[in-house]
């Protein structure tokens, strides 16, 4: 697939975004509307004499909302409709957007249009035949820029998803490691893993507790990034990497065994936003640490009522094995604050069922103490138009994960399990200005709700990790 500028339509196939009730619908002369009203996603090919029009409809235009998800929407359904139809070139105007929702409109678009050709397959069927497109954006010259990075997001969201749906078999955390590592090479990413003999050495018992369960070994993997050398600013992206997770002795249900290879989204999403982040050189400095590990039941395994001490020297009074992610994400925190320096604290991960009980799949949970921090959070979600919903949490819910034995425990009862779990998170934060992105529910979807998903992986959290890096590199 390609997207490429151009400054005249293409003769042979050229889509045409139609808002319902549009006059040029009848401009045809053909009845088409009949046939095609324009309604939102409707989609129709017109043959003519040598070329081709394909109708889009977009919808009543004063219900066009929420606007950058409608648009990623129209041009997923674009594609699709292309690919259908083995259409291998098509020129499009995507103009009517932009003048209704401003710059940002063109890269939804162009996310759009990738993610709508977007399939995943371990392996091609037999016999099946490639299929390619050059997407033609018309009278695009002004939007170059936008161009290139809506390219880089577009790569890092495919990155993410195919890290995700790729099965557990193929993917152990030293092959996530690695591959991670790869991907990171062509931009100015220092990568450092620490191996499970080093995770011993330096005591960080909650990462290689979870992770001696299973014979592929733990690791912790550091990737640098420093856009803006003569600040002291370091913003830490802690993400989750559970490349498989049975739950150990607390042993998932069986309707919950299929997803246990998808637990390293939140370690995908930060490896991508990197990526893009120093491809498109920011002004900021990053610092990941991503714990990348299995959860199994071994005679090695962690055990409920088991008592561990975490990198920073904190106790932890394991009473779920299935609650592991916060138990690795804790020593990556700890980490990243007495190791690497960072300054401010965002952790993302696919960390509790709860979250997704409570929103669903299309919004996911967070928290957070600093409100400046927050805000941030929230201009970078204007741009990437995720949607996420901020909890709030007091002393009462700090008390329920107070243990009797140890400094802190890994559950915090029967309820506000996704508030307790992001609290034991902030417990190791030690004062830094802490974000908590809980993307369980919006992670990966069984059935998909937008138009620009297809099953299995969502890619969640790429786009708005970028964006608050992009917002934290501008001067305010």
């Amino acid at each position: 697939m390609m997207i490429t500028l151009t400054g005249k339509r293409n003769d042979a196939c050229f889509a045409e975004f139609v808002w319902e009730g549009d006059a040029r619908i009848r401009s045809y002369r053909l009845g088409l509307e009949q046939l095609f009203h324009g309604r939102y996603l409707e989609t129709m090919l017109v043959p003519f004499t040598g070329q081709a029009v394909l109708l889009i409809g977009c919808g009543k235009k004063e219900d066009f909302a929420p606007g950058l998800t409608a648009v990623k929407e129209v041009l997923a359904a674009t594609a699709a409709k292309c690919r259908d139809f083995n259409i291998r070139a098509c020129s499009m105007d995507v103009s009517c957007f932009t003048q209704l929702l401003g710059p940002e409109a063109f890269t939804a678009a162009v996310l759009g249009l990738g993610l709508g050709c977007y399939r995943y397959r371990y392996q091609p069927l037999e016999n099946e035949e490639a299929w390619d497109c050059d997407f033609q954006l018309e009278n695009g010259e002004a939007y170059a820029d936008r161009l290139k990075e809506a390219r880089e997001l577009l790569a890092g969201i495919c990155f993410a998803r195919n890290m995700v749906n790729t099965p557990g078999n193929h993917l152990r955390p030293m092959d996530f490691d690695r591959i991670i590592t790869a991907y990171e090479k062509d931009v100015e990413i220092e990568a450092e893993t620490l191996v499970y003999g080093q995770l011993r050495a330096l005591k960080m018992e909650a990462l290689y507790s979870v992770g001696q369960s299973s014979e592929y070994p733990p690791c912790l993997l550091i990737l640098r990034y420093r856009g803006n050398p003569d600040s002291d600013e370091i913003y830490g992206l802690i993400g989750k990497g559970i490349t498989c997770d049975t739950g150990g002795y607390c042993l998932k249900s069986s309707d919950s065994m299929g997803g246990i290879k998808s637990d390293m989204a939140g370690a995908a999403a930060v490896a991508a936003a990197m990526h893009a982040a120093a491809a498109q050189r920011l002004k900021v400095n990053v610092t990941a640490c991503l714990p990348l590990s299995e959860n199994r039941i071994s005679q090695s395994a962690l055990l409920p009522g088991d008592v561990i001490t975490g990198f920073g020297g904190r106790t932890i009074e394991v009473l779920n094995t299935d609650a592991e992610g916060r138990l690795v994400l804790s020593d990556a925190v700890s980490y990243a604050v007495r190791r690497e320096g960072i300054t401010k604290v965002l952790d993302i991960a696919t960390l509790t069922g709860a979250v997704a009980n409570m929103l669903g799949n299309t919004i996911a949970g967070a928290m957070s103490d600093d409100d400046g921090f927050y805000a941030l959070f929230e201009r970078a979600l204007e741009h990437s138009g995720e949607r996420y919903l901020r909890l709030p949490f007091g002393r009462e819910h700090e008390k329920m994960i107070k243990s009797d034995v140890a400094d802190v425990k890994n559950v915090g009862g029967g309820c506000c399990g996704t508030i307790t779990a992001g609290l034991f998170i902030r417990s190791f934060c030690e004062g830094r200005p802490w974000l908590h992105l809980d993307i369980a529910g919006t992670a990966w979807c069984g059935s998909p709700t937008y138009a620009y998903e297809s099953k299995g992986a969502t890619g969640a959290g790429v786009t708005t990790l970028y964006y608050l890096m992009k917002e934290a590199s501008l001067p305010h």
